[in-house]
């Protein structure tokens, strides 16, 4: 969520446990090194090999979201450079690669694609050096098909490269931002430690990807062959490219009984403000009953658009394309945001929000290169109520959508959402039944899609059919609090650190879990990553009790936790509050568990859970790692687990029923075999 974990002085693990000794900015402990591999054969890359979020597609069939490009992961592409990963370790590229692994190019390298279907539009995900001070660099990068140039990309560092800790810099060479909080890489406080730590700069570097479309003019045939080549000269010491989706990009939809922006002065070459045109034709249509019409082109908007009663379509998120710079405004708002930028906005809840809005068919690219709390520079953002959100790409943006409620009966729908500086979605306050789906989100710097139940509750919502891949920072899908929550046949893939794929948190002062909270048929992959604060892994699903207890009729159902780099399911109350709170009556069922790098249930707090069906396989370390809330009593642990039968693989033996204490505070990793059909 737009908010991240503070830093803790504690951790909820075992006073005195083992300490994971650290070199300064990696700070965790992962399942394999970075490796480079040598380049492939001549041969390599001869047919196209098709994934979804770097899994083979029938491990995920039916979950995520339905999109109309195609993923290639460049590692299994024919190229001179170099593969790099795998890698789980915080701060290196390969961990934020998609699979964790991508191919390096120096100048000259070349990686090559062969086009699984008929194709007009590639989009490309890479990493390019910052500069040395920070703020970044260009570069080109030439696009061959079938051995003749087509284009030259200009790549970018500046919407990438954040160091330090929360909230983050863009300079490399900042001290610590907060040395009064307890960090990992030196077990201490360092404003506190005498002799003061040495701290390496630049400190925590990360998100270093980001991605770019382009048109190649005209369709080309399954089998032509693209080409990507880091040309000599380059001004990057090396590029990374991590994927390659490939489109069939459908012709501009035209809209003729509509009020056309031309018509009210707007520029589609983007040389003049648009916004002021904008506005005109939104006046005038909703005084007409007619829908607003953008046909292709691009439009300088550097504010916010007011929406409200109103249907703006474009002419696909290709062609149509708004974007605005981030403008200081002269004294902060009143809302405490000292920029401005590209963003169409309903009306504020407490002036009774707006209804009846209606998006399609645009882009939206923004300007944002920093983390501000406080700014309001989201892509879509205020209140909207009995709207739709469908078809957009948004890009560059501090969170794509930030709703602040009470509103409800919001469908947000098939848009793509990447390469933003904290959320992709959050319902934050008050939405009430509304639908999020079949959308694709990618490198977010916090919670890819979250609910956040702040001061007054969500309720009866639903996640469903989502792509969340590469979250930098905390989590894919994230809950906090609400009322009768549902997250269903979504698919989240690499989380970074700090978070899990799937995490239902009482905390940040969220509303508690009522009603029934279900997690359906998710799959997740490569996930269960290494929480900084705490020094430990986390799960691929991360339940959290910290703010109060968790005893909602929580169930999960039908999930599968594939490849996850330490437990696949955590229980989890921190070390100030294990005694006041607890987790309890939440139901497995149905579960698979591919892979583990420690356990499949970890249970650090006081509580219980029930498990039927949960089939566990390659699994790392003991099958629960029970420490309920590390009191060691003789009655055992406080964490108490229900075999409801079916639960194959002999990960939960009799012996560990039903609350034997097996606690290991920081097991070591044993990397899992990849995952592959049941």
């Amino acid at each position: 969520m737009f908010r991240s974990l503070m830093p803790a002085r504690g951790r909820p693990g075992q006073p005195g446990g083992t300490a994971v000794a650290l070199a300064a900015g990696l700070a965790v402990l992962v399942a394999g090194p970075t490796v480079a591999t040598a380049s492939p054969s001549a041969s390599a890359g001869a047919q196209p090999v098709v994934t979804r979020a770097a899994l083979d597609p029938a491990l995920v069939a039916g979950r995520g979201a339905d999109v109309d490009f195609i993923e290639q992961e460049a590692e299994n592409a024919r190229t001179t450079g170099e593969v790099i990963g795998p890698d789980r370790t915080a701060y290196t590229l390969p961990a934020e690669a998609s699979g964790r692994r991508a191919v390096r190019l120096t100048p000259g390298e070349y990686v090559e694609f062969v086009l699984p279907s008929a194709a007009n539009g590639i989009t490309v995900r890479y990493s390019i050096p910052d500069a040395p001070q920070g703020g970044g660099i260009t570069a080109p990068l030439r696009v061959a098909v079938n051995g003749k140039h087509v284009r030259t990309m200009t790549l970018t560092s500046q919407y990438s490269w954040l160091y330090n800790q929360y909230p983050f810099t863009n300079d490399p060479q900042a001290g610590l931002l907060h040395p009064d909080w307890w960090i990992t890489e030196c077990q201490c406080v360092p404003s506190a430690t005498t002799p003061a730590p040495s701290i390496s700069r630049p400190f925590r570097p990360g998100q270093f990807y980001d991605e770019q479309r382009l048109l190649l003019g005209r369709t080309y045939r399954a089998g032509d062959k693209i080409r990507l080549t880091a040309p000599p000269g380059s001004a990057a010491a090396w590029t990374v490219i991590d994927l390659l989706d490939s489109e069939l990009v459908a012709p501009p939809h035209v809209r003729l009984l509509a009020a056309n922006v031309l018509a009210f002065g707007a520029d589609p070459t983007g040389r003049r403000d648009s916004a002021d045109a904008l506005d005109r034709a939104i006046a005038f249509a909703r005084r007409t009953h007619l829908k607003v019409y953008i046909p292709p082109g691009t439009y300088q908007v550097n504010r916010h658009i007011i929406v409200d009663d109103v249907t703006i379509e474009g002419a696909g998120n290709w062609h149509t394309i708004i974007k605005g710079r981030e403008v200081a405004l002269p004294t902060p708002a009143p809302d405490g945001s000292v920029h401005t930028g590209v963003g169409f906005y309903g009306r504020d809840a407490a002036d009774g929000g707006s209804r009846n809005v209606h998006l399609s068919g645009f882009a939206i690219e923004g300007d944002v290169r920093e983390r501000i709390d406080t700014d309001q520079v989201n892509a879509i953002g205020g209140a909207m109520s009995d709207s739709t959100i469908d078809g957009l790409y948004l890009h560059h943006t501090k969170v794509g959508v930030w709703f602040d409620g009470p509103m409800r009966n919001v469908r947000v729908t098939n848009n793509i959402i990447v390469d933003q500086i904290a959320d992709a979605l959050n319902f934050h306050t008050g939405v009430t039944d509304s639908v999020v789906a079949h959308n694709f989100v990618r490198n977010t710097g916090d919670d890819g899609l979250a609910m956040w139940s702040e001061k007054t509750a969500n309720a009866r919502n639903t996640f469903d059919h989502n792509t969340v891949q590469s979250p930098t920072l905390a989590n894919g899908i994230a809950i906090y609090g609400g009322t009768d929550t549902t997250v269903s046949h979504n698919l989240v893939a690499d989380p970074v650190r700090e978070g899990s794929a799937i995490h239902a948190g009482s905390r940040f002062g969220a509303e508690p879990f009522t009603g029934h909270l279900r997690f359906t048929n998710n799959t997740t992959a490569r996930a269960g990553t290494y929480e900084l604060n705490w020094n430990i892994g986390l799960g691929a699903i991360w339940i959290f009790a910290l703010d109060r207890s968790i005893d909602a009729d929580v169930q999960v159902t039908g999930d599968a936790y594939l490849d996850s780099t330490y437990n696949a399911i955590m229980l989890v109350s921190d070390w100030p509050v294990k005694d006041l709170y607890s987790i309890t009556n939440v139901r497995f069922r149905d579960v698979r568990v591919d892979g583990t790098g420690t356990s499949v249930v970890s249970a650090r707090a006081a509580g219980s859970a029930s498990f039927a069906n949960v089939d566990a396989r390659n699994v790392g370390a003991v099958g629960v790692n029970n420490c309920g809330s590390f009191h060691f009593t003789p009655a055992g642990s406080e964490f108490t687990l229900t075999d409801l039968g079916g639960n194959d693989g002999g990960w939960l033996a009799p012996w560990l029923l039903p609350n034997t204490i097996t606690c290991d505070d920081r097991p070591p990793v044993s990397p899992p075999p990849p995952p592959a059909q049941w």
